[in-house]
């Protein structure tokens, strides 16, 4: 089972506030706060449809380009030991490691 929800390229995590008895959601991804709930799973999803809708609607509004795509590049930092045997996991599979790090990461992201 998953808890997230797509539509028109955004994403939502889903979850159950069982005190209020509803199910909230908020746009994964963007900087802008962008919240919705129902307390149905169809309430939920039409408030999702909603509230991408009047996000991108704002964004036209006050002249704003919504945020969406990813630049594809990523920055972190890990261990040497951890680097050195991400390094040699490509090497052996006859990849670059970049692109053994884009598999890995993409597997674990399901």
């Amino acid at each position: 089972m998953t808890n997230t929800m797509s539509y028109k390229g955004y994403s939502a995590r889903i979850e159950y506030d069982d005190d209020d008895g509803i199910f909230t959601g908020r746009i994964a991804g963007i900087r802008d706060g962008v919240g919705f709930h129902a307390d149905t799973v169809d309430g939920l999803r039409e408030a999702f449809c909603e509230a991408v809708e009047d996000y991108l609607e704002t964004c036209a509004k006050v002249d704003k380009a919504p945020q969406k795509a990813f630049s594809g590049q990523v920055m972190f930092r890990i261990s040497p030991e951890v680097h050195r045997k991400a390094s040699l996991a490509a090497e052996l599979s006859g990849k670059s490691l970049n692109q053994w790090a884009e598999e890995v990461l993409d597997r674990a992201a399901g």
